[in-house]
């Protein structure tokens, strides 16, 4: 498909501009819940790569960073907590739409929500023992790539995981059939712009710098990640 040969890096989604719908925004993010528990995978992350780093006695620290709506690192929290595991967990994201709808959705959560930077972070000298993002990396421009991920890697001291799309025909044609039933909201059109946006597992890899490691998972996803700890 001519379309998906090249990565899409200068297609614009609708929610991310300043002066979009706020109700079908509202409703894209509670809608992100739905999706990202269908076909993110963050259930089997955690489980492979997560769950084995926390313990029973002091707790760990988690930050998702570009929360959006919330519903993953709620998620985390939650599987934490059914294992017995301590996991404290903060989300961040610099859209204040996104974090005020985070906020009131998920109060109670026991997450802890900000609207902030990673760099506001850095300047406040925090430090995490887990690092993630869903759905960030093809967000990001060229140019803003090395910094997004440099910038995660100075919060963390153990390990970075930043779980995206993989482009590919199959993703873009599974998408467009199976995102019809979102109705009043952006997930599908913007969904589909993310597709083209995103990285093969390839060009993610050449784009990132020396440590950082790709991975390939189903359904259509690219896991970057480094690990801190292995390397200190």
């Amino acid at each position: 498909m001519a379309l998906l040969r090249e990565r899409a890096s200068h297609a614009v989604e609708e929610m991310d501009l300043p002066g979009c719908d706020p109700d079908k925004l509202d409703r894209t993010y509670a809608q992100f819940a739905l999706v990202n528990r269908a076909v993110s995978g963050w259930r089997g992350i955690y489980v492979s790569q997560l769950r084995p780093r926390l313990r029973q006695g002091a707790p760990a620290t988690l930050l998702d960073i570009g929360c959006g709506g919330g519903d993953v690192p709620v998620m985390l929290s939650r599987w934490a907590a059914r294992d017995r595991l301590r996991l404290e967990v903060t989300a961040i994201d610099p859209d204040p739409r996104a974090s005020r709808f985070a906020a009131e959705r998920h109060q109670g959560s026991g997450v802890s929500f900000r609207q902030a930077t990673a760099a506001d972070l850095a300047g406040e000298g925090q430090s995490f023992d887990l690092v993630v993002s869903n759905h960030v990396l093809h967000h990001l421009a060229e140019d803003e790539l090395p910094v997004f991920l440099a910038e995660s890697a100075g919060l963390c001291h153990g390990r970075v995981i930043h779980n995206d799309l993989r482009r590919s025909p199959a993703a873009y044609a599974l998408f467009f059939a199976g995102a019809l039933p979102f109705r009043g909201s952006y997930i599908r059109q913007d969904g589909l712009t993310s597709i083209r946006r995103s990285y093969t597992d390839a060009e993610l890899q050449a784009a990132a710098p020396p440590g950082w490691k790709v991975f390939r998972r189903a359904p259509f996803r690219n896991l970057l990640t480094l690990d801190k700890a292995a390397r200190g």
